[in-house]
Protein backbone atom coordinates (compact mmCIF):
# COMPACT_ATOMS: atom_id res chain seq x y z
CA UNK A 1 0.00 0.00 0.00
CA UNK A 2 1.47 3.42 -0.86
CA UNK A 3 2.59 6.00 1.88
CA UNK A 4 0.54 9.20 2.24
CA UNK A 5 2.55 12.66 1.59
CA UNK A 6 -0.34 14.98 3.18
CA UNK A 7 -0.18 18.32 1.15
CA UNK A 8 -0.90 21.77 2.76
CA UNK A 9 -1.47 24.15 -0.52
CA UNK A 10 -1.29 28.03 0.26
CA UNK A 11 -3.15 30.18 -2.14
CA UNK A 12 -6.00 28.65 -4.26
CA UNK A 13 -5.97 30.30 -8.12
CA UNK A 14 -5.09 29.68 -11.48
CA UNK A 15 -1.91 27.80 -9.92
CA UNK A 16 -3.66 25.97 -7.71
CA UNK A 17 -5.94 24.49 -9.75
CA UNK A 18 -3.37 23.22 -11.99
CA UNK A 19 -1.45 21.87 -9.29
CA UNK A 20 -4.29 20.13 -7.33
CA UNK A 21 -5.84 18.34 -10.71
CA UNK A 22 -2.41 17.50 -10.79
CA UNK A 23 -2.06 15.93 -7.34
CA UNK A 24 -5.66 14.26 -8.00
CA UNK A 25 -4.62 12.51 -11.25
CA UNK A 26 -1.18 11.18 -10.27
CA UNK A 27 -2.32 8.19 -9.10
CA UNK A 28 -4.15 6.91 -11.75
CA UNK A 29 -1.19 6.39 -14.30
CA UNK A 30 1.65 6.51 -12.77
CA UNK A 31 2.69 3.39 -10.06
CA UNK A 32 4.79 5.78 -6.83
CA UNK A 33 5.99 4.62 -3.04
CA UNK A 34 4.21 7.82 -1.99
CA UNK A 35 0.74 9.35 -3.34
CA UNK A 36 -0.38 13.38 -2.37
CA UNK A 37 -3.05 13.70 0.53
CA UNK A 38 -4.85 16.76 -0.17
CA UNK A 39 -5.09 17.45 3.94
CA UNK A 40 -5.12 21.88 4.07
CA UNK A 41 -5.69 24.67 2.03
CA UNK A 42 -4.63 27.96 3.17
CA UNK A 43 -6.00 31.58 1.81
CA UNK A 44 -7.47 34.66 3.87
CA UNK A 45 -10.82 34.67 2.39
CA UNK A 46 -12.32 31.51 3.93
CA UNK A 47 -15.62 30.76 1.79
CA UNK A 48 -13.69 30.61 -1.12
CA UNK A 49 -10.87 28.90 0.19
CA UNK A 50 -13.41 26.20 1.27
CA UNK A 51 -15.32 26.28 -1.67
CA UNK A 52 -11.28 25.40 -3.32
CA UNK A 53 -11.25 22.66 -0.81
CA UNK A 54 -14.82 21.29 -1.41
CA UNK A 55 -14.14 21.33 -5.62
CA UNK A 56 -10.66 19.61 -4.88
CA UNK A 57 -11.27 17.65 -2.31
CA UNK A 58 -8.93 19.13 0.93
CA UNK A 59 -9.56 18.12 4.09
CA UNK A 60 -9.67 21.40 5.85
CA UNK A 61 -9.49 25.15 5.49
CA UNK A 62 -6.67 27.59 7.41
CA UNK A 63 -7.13 31.18 6.98
CA UNK A 64 -3.49 31.48 8.38
CA UNK A 65 -0.64 29.93 6.50
CA UNK A 66 1.41 30.16 9.63
CA UNK A 67 -0.90 27.63 10.95
CA UNK A 68 -0.96 25.46 7.90
CA UNK A 69 3.08 25.13 7.55
CA UNK A 70 3.90 24.25 11.31
CA UNK A 71 0.74 21.74 11.62
CA UNK A 72 1.88 18.29 12.52
CA UNK A 73 -0.35 16.50 9.85
CA UNK A 74 0.81 18.99 7.04
CA UNK A 75 4.64 16.74 4.79
CA UNK A 76 4.80 18.98 1.71
CA UNK A 77 4.00 23.07 1.40
CA UNK A 78 2.59 23.91 -2.11
CA UNK A 79 3.10 27.80 -2.70
CA UNK A 80 0.67 29.39 -5.06
CA UNK A 81 0.82 32.97 -3.60
CA UNK A 82 1.96 36.16 -5.52
CA UNK A 83 5.51 36.56 -5.46
CA UNK A 84 6.44 38.54 -2.95
CA UNK A 85 5.03 35.68 -0.19
CA UNK A 86 7.06 33.10 -1.50
CA UNK A 87 10.22 33.45 0.97
CA UNK A 88 8.74 34.16 4.17
CA UNK A 89 6.02 31.36 3.37
CA UNK A 90 9.49 29.09 2.38
CA UNK A 91 11.88 29.54 4.56
CA UNK A 92 8.91 29.10 7.50
CA UNK A 93 7.71 26.06 6.34
CA UNK A 94 11.38 24.53 6.13
CA UNK A 95 12.21 25.34 9.86
CA UNK A 96 8.95 23.28 10.12
CA UNK A 97 10.95 20.68 8.00
CA UNK A 98 8.43 20.61 5.37
CA UNK A 99 9.13 19.24 1.81
CA UNK A 100 8.47 22.45 -0.36
CA UNK A 101 7.10 23.11 -4.04
CA UNK A 102 6.75 26.64 -4.74
CA UNK A 103 5.26 28.79 -7.71
CA UNK A 104 7.65 30.74 -10.52
CA UNK A 105 9.42 32.85 -10.07
CA UNK A 106 11.44 31.68 -6.53
CA UNK A 107 11.76 35.13 -5.65
CA UNK A 108 11.52 38.40 -5.68
CA UNK A 109 14.91 39.03 -6.48
CA UNK A 110 18.19 36.88 -6.49
CA UNK A 111 19.14 37.70 -3.03
CA UNK A 112 16.02 36.67 -1.68
CA UNK A 113 16.71 33.40 -3.86
CA UNK A 114 19.64 33.28 -2.06
CA UNK A 115 17.96 33.30 1.62
CA UNK A 116 15.24 30.92 0.39
CA UNK A 117 18.01 28.61 -0.52
CA UNK A 118 19.93 28.44 2.57
CA UNK A 119 16.82 27.62 4.19
CA UNK A 120 16.04 24.51 2.47
CA UNK A 121 19.29 23.45 2.67
CA UNK A 122 19.63 24.21 5.76
CA UNK A 123 16.57 22.14 6.98
CA UNK A 124 17.49 19.31 4.55
CA UNK A 125 14.12 19.25 3.43
CA UNK A 126 12.86 18.26 -0.56
CA UNK A 127 12.41 21.28 -2.85
CA UNK A 128 11.05 22.28 -6.75
CA UNK A 129 9.81 25.14 -7.75
CA UNK A 130 6.81 24.51 -10.60
CA UNK A 131 8.58 25.28 -14.13
CA UNK A 132 6.37 23.11 -16.00
CA UNK A 133 7.15 23.50 -19.27
CA UNK A 134 10.25 20.86 -18.55
CA UNK A 135 7.69 18.08 -18.45
CA UNK A 136 5.65 18.67 -21.53
CA UNK A 137 6.93 15.20 -23.48
CA UNK A 138 7.78 17.41 -26.61
CA UNK A 139 10.76 19.51 -24.87
CA UNK A 140 12.07 16.78 -22.37
CA UNK A 141 12.38 14.71 -25.67
CA UNK A 142 14.22 17.81 -26.90
CA UNK A 143 16.11 17.68 -23.93
CA UNK A 144 17.60 13.93 -24.46
CA UNK A 145 18.18 14.95 -28.35
CA UNK A 146 20.39 17.54 -27.09
CA UNK A 147 21.94 15.98 -24.47
CA UNK A 148 23.00 12.84 -26.89
CA UNK A 149 25.25 15.36 -28.27
CA UNK A 150 23.06 15.17 -32.20
CA UNK A 151 23.50 18.65 -32.44
CA UNK A 152 26.96 18.93 -32.34
CA UNK A 153 28.07 22.67 -31.42
CA UNK A 154 25.53 25.10 -30.98
CA UNK A 155 25.42 28.44 -32.54
CA UNK A 156 21.64 29.95 -31.42
CA UNK A 157 19.12 29.93 -28.95
CA UNK A 158 15.78 32.16 -29.34
CA UNK A 159 12.82 32.14 -27.62
CA UNK A 160 9.35 34.42 -27.19
CA UNK A 161 6.84 34.51 -25.02
CA UNK A 162 3.96 36.75 -26.48
CA UNK A 163 0.58 37.51 -24.66
CA UNK A 164 -2.67 40.26 -25.26
CA UNK A 165 -4.18 40.21 -22.14
CA UNK A 166 -2.99 43.85 -20.87
CA UNK A 167 -3.70 45.66 -24.08
CA UNK A 168 -6.58 48.18 -21.64
CA UNK A 169 -5.64 50.99 -20.13
CA UNK A 170 -8.62 50.97 -17.67
CA UNK A 171 -7.60 47.42 -16.43
CA UNK A 172 -6.45 48.20 -12.96
CA UNK A 173 -3.57 47.10 -11.15
CA UNK A 174 -3.36 44.64 -7.48
CA UNK A 175 -5.82 42.77 -5.90
CA UNK A 176 -6.47 39.27 -6.08
CA UNK A 177 -7.02 38.69 -10.11
CA UNK A 178 -4.69 41.37 -11.04
CA UNK A 179 -1.37 41.44 -8.25
CA UNK A 180 0.57 40.51 -11.49
CA UNK A 181 0.83 44.12 -12.68
CA UNK A 182 1.66 45.76 -9.25
CA UNK A 183 5.71 45.89 -9.17
CA UNK A 184 5.01 45.31 -5.06
CA UNK A 185 3.36 42.06 -5.15
CA UNK A 186 4.66 40.71 -8.50
CA UNK A 187 8.55 42.53 -8.29
CA UNK A 188 8.71 42.69 -12.40
CA UNK A 189 5.94 41.82 -15.05
CA UNK A 190 6.79 39.95 -18.06
CA UNK A 191 10.42 39.08 -17.15
CA UNK A 192 9.63 37.26 -13.77
CA UNK A 193 6.40 36.15 -14.97
CA UNK A 194 6.63 35.06 -19.17
CA UNK A 195 10.52 35.20 -19.63
CA UNK A 196 11.23 32.88 -16.38
CA UNK A 197 9.81 30.40 -18.29
CA UNK A 198 12.06 30.80 -21.54
CA UNK A 199 15.16 31.41 -19.48
CA UNK A 200 14.46 28.15 -17.47
CA UNK A 201 13.77 26.26 -20.40
CA UNK A 202 17.14 27.91 -22.01
CA UNK A 203 18.89 27.05 -19.11
CA UNK A 204 17.92 23.35 -18.98
CA UNK A 205 18.41 22.64 -22.74
CA UNK A 206 21.48 24.96 -23.84
CA UNK A 207 23.63 25.58 -20.23
CA UNK A 208 23.96 29.05 -18.21
CA UNK A 209 24.45 32.40 -19.66
CA UNK A 210 27.44 34.29 -19.07
CA UNK A 211 26.01 38.22 -19.85
CA UNK A 212 22.82 39.96 -20.92
CA UNK A 213 21.45 43.34 -22.60
CA UNK A 214 18.17 44.45 -22.85
CA UNK A 215 15.17 46.68 -22.84
CA UNK A 216 12.23 46.70 -21.03
CA UNK A 217 9.22 48.95 -21.69
CA UNK A 218 5.77 49.80 -19.42
CA UNK A 219 2.95 51.10 -22.24
CA UNK A 220 0.75 52.58 -19.55
CA UNK A 221 2.42 54.32 -17.18
CA UNK A 222 -0.15 54.69 -14.57
CA UNK A 223 -3.38 52.16 -13.33
CA UNK A 224 -6.00 52.42 -11.17
CA UNK A 225 -4.91 50.39 -7.67
CA UNK A 226 -8.04 48.25 -6.72
CA UNK A 227 -6.69 48.37 -3.30
CA UNK A 228 -6.14 51.75 -2.93
CA UNK A 229 -8.78 53.34 -5.55
CA UNK A 230 -5.85 55.70 -6.24
CA UNK A 231 -4.23 55.98 -9.78
CA UNK A 232 -0.74 54.45 -9.25
CA UNK A 233 2.65 54.44 -11.19
CA UNK A 234 2.78 51.25 -12.87
CA UNK A 235 5.99 49.59 -12.06
CA UNK A 236 6.12 46.51 -13.64
CA UNK A 237 7.58 45.63 -17.60
CA UNK A 238 4.59 45.24 -20.03
CA UNK A 239 7.64 43.74 -22.54
CA UNK A 240 11.15 42.99 -22.34
CA UNK A 241 13.81 41.82 -24.79
CA UNK A 242 17.20 40.92 -24.48
CA UNK A 243 20.18 39.47 -26.12
CA UNK A 244 22.71 36.81 -24.42
CA UNK A 245 25.74 35.13 -24.41
CA UNK A 246 25.34 31.55 -23.40
CA UNK A 247 28.54 29.84 -21.31
CA UNK A 248 28.76 27.21 -24.29
CA UNK A 249 29.62 29.81 -26.61
CA UNK A 250 26.31 30.59 -28.63
CA UNK A 251 24.06 33.45 -28.91
CA UNK A 252 20.84 34.00 -27.49
CA UNK A 253 17.62 35.71 -28.38
CA UNK A 254 14.56 36.33 -26.19
CA UNK A 255 11.17 38.43 -26.14
CA UNK A 256 8.10 38.58 -23.89
CA UNK A 257 4.76 40.65 -24.33
CA UNK A 258 1.58 40.95 -22.61
CA UNK A 259 0.69 43.53 -25.49
CA UNK A 260 0.98 41.51 -28.80
CA UNK A 261 -2.59 41.76 -30.10
CA UNK A 262 -3.69 38.58 -31.02
CA UNK A 263 -1.38 35.89 -29.01
CA UNK A 264 -3.02 34.22 -26.14
CA UNK A 265 -0.19 32.48 -24.89
CA UNK A 266 2.30 32.68 -27.45
CA UNK A 267 5.27 30.10 -25.98
CA UNK A 268 7.80 29.06 -28.69
CA UNK A 269 11.52 27.85 -28.90
CA UNK A 270 14.47 27.24 -31.51
CA UNK A 271 17.96 25.86 -31.18
CA UNK A 272 20.16 25.53 -33.85
CA UNK A 273 23.22 23.73 -34.12
CA UNK A 274 25.70 22.73 -36.70
CA UNK A 275 24.34 19.23 -37.23
CA UNK A 276 20.62 19.58 -36.34
CA UNK A 277 17.54 21.95 -35.00
CA UNK A 278 15.31 21.43 -33.07
CA UNK A 279 11.75 24.15 -32.29
CA UNK A 280 8.73 23.86 -30.48
CA UNK A 281 5.69 25.75 -30.04
CA UNK A 282 2.93 25.67 -26.68
CA UNK A 283 0.44 26.00 -29.54
CA UNK A 284 1.04 22.62 -30.90
CA UNK A 285 3.06 21.13 -27.66
CA UNK A 286 2.97 17.37 -28.37
CA UNK A 287 4.67 18.07 -31.71
CA UNK A 288 8.79 19.11 -32.32
CA UNK A 289 10.30 20.21 -35.09
CA UNK A 290 13.67 18.89 -36.04
CA UNK A 291 15.81 19.69 -39.08
CA UNK A 292 18.75 16.69 -39.94
CA UNK A 293 21.36 17.60 -41.49
CA UNK A 294 22.07 14.15 -41.77
CA UNK A 295 19.29 13.34 -44.02
CA UNK A 296 20.17 12.69 -47.30
CA UNK A 297 18.83 13.93 -50.97
CA UNK A 298 16.33 16.47 -52.10
CA UNK A 299 13.89 15.08 -49.18
CA UNK A 300 16.00 16.91 -46.43
CA UNK A 301 13.70 19.43 -44.47
CA UNK A 302 11.99 20.07 -41.24
CA UNK A 303 10.13 17.05 -39.97
CA UNK A 304 7.10 17.36 -37.31
CA UNK A 305 8.14 14.67 -34.64
CA UNK A 306 4.73 13.47 -32.70
CA UNK A 307 5.49 12.83 -29.85
CA UNK A 308 2.95 10.29 -28.49
CA UNK A 309 4.76 7.20 -28.64
CA UNK A 310 5.57 4.83 -25.68
CA UNK A 311 9.07 4.97 -25.68
CA UNK A 312 8.61 9.13 -25.92
CA UNK A 313 9.15 10.86 -22.05
CA UNK A 314 6.16 10.29 -20.09
CA UNK A 315 4.10 9.13 -22.56
CA UNK A 316 4.15 5.18 -21.42
CA UNK A 317 2.14 6.44 -18.76
CA UNK A 318 -0.91 7.96 -20.90
CA UNK A 319 -2.75 6.36 -24.42
CA UNK A 320 -2.12 4.46 -27.10
CA UNK A 321 0.37 6.17 -29.54
CA UNK A 322 -1.04 9.11 -31.92
CA UNK A 323 -3.70 10.10 -28.85
CA UNK A 324 -1.86 13.79 -27.24
CA UNK A 325 -1.73 14.89 -24.48
CA UNK A 326 -1.67 18.17 -22.94
CA UNK A 327 -0.54 21.15 -20.61
CA UNK A 328 -2.25 20.18 -17.53
CA UNK A 329 -0.12 17.07 -17.84
CA UNK A 330 3.29 18.84 -17.04
CA UNK A 331 1.84 19.20 -13.70
CA UNK A 332 0.95 15.76 -13.34
CA UNK A 333 4.14 14.81 -14.75
CA UNK A 334 6.13 17.38 -12.41
CA UNK A 335 3.97 15.65 -9.45
CA UNK A 336 4.88 12.14 -10.17
CA UNK A 337 8.71 13.40 -10.63
CA UNK A 338 8.66 14.86 -7.45
CA UNK A 339 7.06 11.86 -5.52
CA UNK A 340 9.68 9.68 -6.78
CA UNK A 341 12.18 11.86 -5.75
CA UNK A 342 10.97 12.74 -2.20
CA UNK A 343 10.58 8.42 -1.72
CA UNK A 344 14.60 8.50 -1.99
CA UNK A 345 15.15 11.38 -0.17
CA UNK A 346 15.67 13.45 -2.70
CA UNK A 347 14.97 16.98 -4.45
CA UNK A 348 13.44 16.37 -8.22
CA UNK A 349 14.92 19.52 -10.54
CA UNK A 350 14.44 22.47 -10.91
CA UNK A 351 15.14 22.56 -7.57
CA UNK A 352 15.20 25.76 -5.27
CA UNK A 353 19.19 26.23 -6.07
CA UNK A 354 18.33 25.45 -9.97
CA UNK A 355 15.35 28.64 -9.99
CA UNK A 356 17.89 30.37 -8.31
CA UNK A 357 20.14 30.72 -11.87
CA UNK A 358 17.05 31.59 -13.39
CA UNK A 359 16.27 34.25 -11.01
CA UNK A 360 19.90 35.81 -11.41
CA UNK A 361 19.28 36.10 -15.34
CA UNK A 362 15.86 38.00 -14.33
CA UNK A 363 17.93 40.22 -12.26
CA UNK A 364 20.60 40.91 -14.79
CA UNK A 365 18.55 41.50 -17.64
CA UNK A 366 16.42 44.31 -15.13
CA UNK A 367 19.22 45.82 -14.35
CA UNK A 368 20.46 46.03 -18.04
CA UNK A 369 17.22 47.61 -19.16
CA UNK A 370 17.73 50.27 -16.83
CA UNK A 371 21.28 51.16 -17.27
CA UNK A 372 21.43 50.27 -20.87
CA UNK A 373 24.82 48.43 -20.78
CA UNK A 374 25.72 44.47 -20.68
CA UNK A 375 25.76 43.25 -17.16
CA UNK A 376 27.07 39.71 -16.26
CA UNK A 377 25.28 37.39 -14.88
CA UNK A 378 26.65 36.60 -11.23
Amino acid sequence: MAKQLRIGMIGYGFMGRAHSNGYNRVKDFFDLEYLPVLQAVAARDADKAKAFADRWGYKRVETDWRKLVAADDIDAVDICTPNNLHAEIAIEAAKHGKAILCEKPLSMDAAEGERMCEAVEKAGVPNIVWYNYRRIPAVTFAKQIIDSGALGRVFHYRAEFLQDWTINADLPQGGAALWRLDAAAAGSGVTGDLLAHCIDTALWLNGGMSDVTAMTETFVKERMHQLTGKVEKVGIDDACSFLCHFKNGSLGLFESTRYARGHKALYTFEINGENMSLKWDLHDLHRLQVFDYKDAGPMRGWKSVHVTDSDHPYMDKWWVPGLAIGYEHSFVHQVADFLEAYAKKQSAHPTFRDALETQKVCDAVLSSAKSHQWVAVT
